[in-house]
């Protein structure tokens, strides 16, 4: 099930997003986030009119996805840019798609005329499910990122909504 975050999720969604953040190069940022500043997160949204989903089965968290703006300024008011990430477990069992369709459909509902995925080259997984998504690649940004003792580019893939 797809359903609105709330802040009694920030717990769950944290222990999804930290050993992503801590053990991988799929995202650049090594800061872990507390159970505050994703409950802060999810307000930020709902405030800015964007959207911050989960998955959740047999009443556990499993995964979340959220949008914002995706640089500051009234002429990107339209252009937004999205996170998603699974808990290991949930790969490959559809999460991942019926959570970005709720990212777009939200989006498109608000305005928004494209979306943005920045995906870290650490993370071919990504791009290909991204690219099923129909998202296209638009820009590399070559080294970029910075963890673990090394380099990483950016991907930055578009989808028309």
């Amino acid at each position: 099930m797809i359903r609105h975050a709330e802040t009694a999720d920030a717990g769950a969604i944290a222990s999804i997003w930290n050993p992503v953040i801590r053990d991988t190069d799929i995202t650049f940022n090594p800061a872990e986030k507390s159970k505050e500043d994703v409950a802060a997160i999810i307000a930020t949204r709902a405030t800015d009119g964007h959207a911050f989903f989960v998955a959740e089965e047999h009443g556990d968290i499993v995964g979340f996805a959220t949008y914002f703006q995706f640089r500051g300024g009234k002429g990107y008011a339209r252009c937004m840019e999205h996170t998603v990430i699974l808990a290991t477990e949930a790969h490959g069992r559809g999460f991942g798609r019926a959570l970005m369709s709720a990212v777009e459909d939200h989006a498109r509902a608000g305005g928004a005329h494209s979306i943005f995925a920045g995906v870290s080259s650490g993370n071919p997984a990504g791009i290909a499910f991204h690219a099923r998504l129909g998202y296209r690649e638009v820009a590399v940004l070559p080294e970029v990122g910075w963890k673990f003792d090394r380099w990483y580019d950016l991907h930055l893939m578009q989808k028309m909504l």
